[in-house]
């Protein structure tokens, strides 16, 4: 008799599984593709390895023509202090429409850098996990929109230690 109940029991908690799973199935979304984007973050991956910068390799290519430094930090922690000459494009505002007005050009060289390149400054670079660094999701987003000649910011460096030059826009 217990046995029944048991086979019973086992057999509704399977059905509601395969019905929430059907379920969740269901749920179509063709503006949100989960497969593309682990696709294009692998390519990604792989491309980015070939484009980390050294800070000295950084200074020298930001001095070159047709090369744009992107902080794609909130305008709040960008105002506080961000590298001279960068220009913001907070990630949130990534979108078609603001890329192709910032970047006309895909063959612009962009340099990116982010919280996580920058030790000791806590208020302006508040450090994010090591695998929700911003300079990840900036990287694939730009090479998924097209930008293929993206170039990070690799190492940590101590903030009053950088040869490179900040400003701040906060009186």
């Amino acid at each position: 008799m217990n046995y029944k109940r048991i086979f019973l029991a086992a057999m509704c908690l399977s059905f509601v599984a395969y019905a929430s799973a059907q379920e969740t199935a269901a749920i179509v979304n063709p503006a949100i593709d989960m497969p593309a984007y682990l696709k294009v973050a692998q390519e990604a991956a792989a491309h980015r390895e070939t484009h980390r910068l050294t800070e000295a390799e950084f200074i020298a290519m930001s001095r070159e023509p047709n090369t744009i430094i992107l902080d794609a930090r909130s305008a709040e922690k960008y105002a506080e202090l961000h590298i001279r000459k960068a220009v913001n494009l907070s990630f949130p505002d990534i979108t078609v429409d603001s890329l192709a007005q910032l970047f006309p050009d895909k063959n612009v060289r962009i340099l990116i850098y982010c919280n996580n390149n920058f030790s000791n400054a806590p208020k302006p670079f508040p450090t994010k996990r090591a695998d929700a660094s911003l300079n990840i999701s900036t990287y694939i987003s730009l090479y998924s929109y097209g930008y293929k000649n993206v170039y990070e910011l690799g190492p940590l460096i101590e903030i009053e230690k950088s040869k490179l030059k900040f400003v701040s826009d906060k009186k």
